[in-house]
């Protein structure tokens, strides 16, 4: 059974008492709206023709007490108006960011991934704008219009003809604006994520003199996105001006139709003047609305787009607490795929892990090593098959709790803004400072982060900037050891490493087994297997062969008969080199069904690699 954290209708639903008092307010603001034709007409009716000042006198205290009253309220309903859409935005900004950044995983992202964020800014800025309060003046509409009637049944059918043609209006501008408001999203998306893929890859851009060329693709996007935002804009503005145009001329004519009645002997002057006034106030609703369309419909659009991310961002209720695992690791028959594709990545794919084991993961390039670490860590969810710790299936895991048994450095390493402790602590806002420095110093990196200007309190910068890439991973491997996780998995971790790097590579790996962890090891360069007792040989997205290191490696190195011979060891000085050609080996193949068979695999050689790399 799923359930959304917190959805759009039961955060409306827990404001309903705010609506209810901006609904009373509304009335009360719209009663007292006729406080000035009332007034007009006292004045031309009682006090014009008796001459008395003090009447005038009076009836003036008595509107300026009502004005001071409308003022109060209208005062009070933007504020409520204003703290629900800051309210809504409290509840909803966080499912919202979580769901954000759930999305990558689940399917692929347009544009920068920051349009749920910007469709929440666009409700809680109509919330607190002035299209709510329109939206609440609509249904006293029919009151002016009956007091128009009141004073006659012309001024009343003039007015409410008035009234229809604007309600086209509006109806008119929702349906001229609904696509275009829409493709604008769509252009805003391409738009935004061009610009932060160029972001992003500013030292290449700028390198490799892609500026222009990327500034012509984004300056196409941005013209596409002007293009549906002036429609909408043109659309929106246009039937507003006419709308203002029909208001001015309604009350012309009703002040002509007054005027006519007053000298017809069918009305006083008092009511051509307060019809005038009073036909304008019943009109201003519907103005104001026209005016608030395009907010109104982007609000709509976003609030819908909310949704359907929350609805796809459904949790499984919290599931029960389990140990943290310290025993073993088993791949049961699993297979994954990028998040949004049908085609599986990797598959069938079976081992067991149990704790102190060092698994190396090797095989050519597309071979599924780094889909599998995505799978092992639950990154990627599995399509088939589980993926256990201790017995249980990491989707029975509570996601924070899983997060502190498991370490991860991606291929791709990136660093967050904030200080060298933040990162490596993860942002945890109590850190154990004794665990940072133990984390720093089984990645041997303590000693770097000292000389750094302001040791573990230096300023990474975005994306780890101010490091060096070497600095950067070894920065990741320590987060990825913080607390002792009892699951580390590591994707081609000597990557940006120099030989001292390496030894720390190396030591880190030996100290998760040593204190009982399981160390997961993909790499491109032997050197990272020298602390691993396992390896598995990975081929198009399927285990080719898997146990001992010596036993794998063995066969991976020995040709099958008839090869050339394999070429005279390295000098102890001279680093070695896996052969420049394939070589056809003898590997052990673990069916759909579990049953190991024996076949010919080739797989892809490995270079510039340190013969220490394949010590046992």
């Amino acid at each position: 059974m799923s359930s959304i954290p917190k959805s759009p209708h039961s955060i409306l639903a827990s404001f309903r008492g705010a609506f209810l008092g901006v609904a009373l307010l509304s009335g009360l603001i719209n009663v007292l709206y006729l406080s000035g034709s009332v007034f007009m007409m006292e004045v031309y009716d009682r006090v014009l023709p008796s001459r008395s000042i003090p009447t005038l006198v009076g009836l003036s205290v008595i509107v300026v007490a009502l004005y001071l009253f409308q003022g109060l309220f209208e005062m009070i309903r933007g504020r409520i108006l204003a703290r629900v859409g800051a309210a809504v935005d409290e509840d909803l900004s966080q499912p919202v960011f979580q769901s954000q950044l759930a999305a990558p995983l689940r399917s692929r992202v347009e544009g920068d991934g920051q349009q749920p964020l910007r469709d929440l800014d666009q409700i809680r800025a109509f919330l607190a704008g002035g299209g709510p309060s329109a939206l609440f003046d609509l249904p006293w509409i029919p009151l002016y219009l009956m007091i128009c009637f009141a004073f006659h049944p012309w001024i009343g059918w003039l007015a409410l003809g008035g009234a229809a043609l604007l309600v086209v209006l509006t109806v008119l501008t929702e349906i001229m604006t609904r696509s275009a408001s829409k493709a604008a999203v769509g252009a805003a998306l391409t738009r935004n994520g061009i610009a932060e893929g160029a972001r992003r890859n500013a030292e290449v851009v700028h390198a490799m003199g892609m500026a222009k060329r990327i500034g012509g693709r984004w300056s196409e996007a941005n013209g596409q996105y002007l293009a549906h935002q002036q429609r909408t804009s043109d659309v929106a503005g246009g039937f507003g001006a006419m709308s203002k145009v029909l208001r001015m001329m309604l009350q012309s004519a009703v002040l002509a139709v007054g005027a006519y009645l007053v000298i017809d002997g069918s009305a006083t002057g008092g009511i051509m003047i307060a019809s005038s006034i009073l036909t304008s106030r019943a009109l201003a609703p519907v103005d104001l609305a026209i005016a608030n369309w395009k907010g109104f419909v982007s609000a709509r659009q976003g609030w819908r787009r909310l949704k359907d991310q929350l609805a796809k961002a459904a949790v499984a209720e919290a599931p029960l607490k389990l140990p943290a695992p310290k025993e073993f690791l088993s791949v049961e028959s699993a297979g994954t795929g990028a998040p949004g594709s049908q085609r599986f990545a990797i598959q069938d794919i079976a081992f067991q892990l149990k704790a102190g084991n060092g698994l190396g993961i090797i095989g050519p390039s597309a071979s599924g090593k780094s889909s599998l670490a995505r799978m092992l860590v639950g990154v990627w969810p599995t399509w088939r098959g589980k993926v256990r710790l201790d017995g249980a299936a990491l989707e029975q895991w509570n996601s924070e709790e899983l997060g502190r048994s498991i370490g991860y450095l991606p291929q791709d390493v990136e660093l967050f803004a904030g200080t060298v402790t933040q990162n490596i602590t993860r942002f945890d806002p109590r850190p154990d400072p004794q665990a940072v420095v133990a984390a720093a110093k089984a990645a041997q990196v303590h000693d770097m982060i000292l000389r750094l200007p302001e040791g573990y309190e230096t300023q990474v910068g975005d994306a780890g900037a101010a490091l060096s890439g070497g600095q950067r991973q070894r920065i990741a491997l320590a987060r990825a050891l913080y607390g002792d996780p009892f699951l580390v998995v590591l994707d081609e971790p000597n990557s940006n490493l120099d030989a001292e790097g390496e030894q720390a590579l190396t030591a880190a790996i030996q100290s998760v087994r040593a204190r009982g962890g399981i160390a997961i090891v993909i790499a491109h360069r032997p050197s990272a297997l020298a602390s691993t007792d396992l390896v598995m040989v990975m081929a198009e997205g399927r285990v080719q062969s898997f146990g001992p290191k010596e036993e794998v490696l063995g066969k991976v190195l020995r040709p099958v008969g008839g090869s050339p011979a394999a070429p005279p060891a390295p000098a102890a000085s001279e680093p070695a080199r896996w052969a420049g050609r394939p070589a056809e080996v003898t590997a052990t193949v673990r069916a759909p069904g579990g049953i190991a068979t024996p076949s010919t695999a080739s797989t892809a050689s490995w270079k510039n690699a340190p013969s220490a790399g394949v010590a046992s």
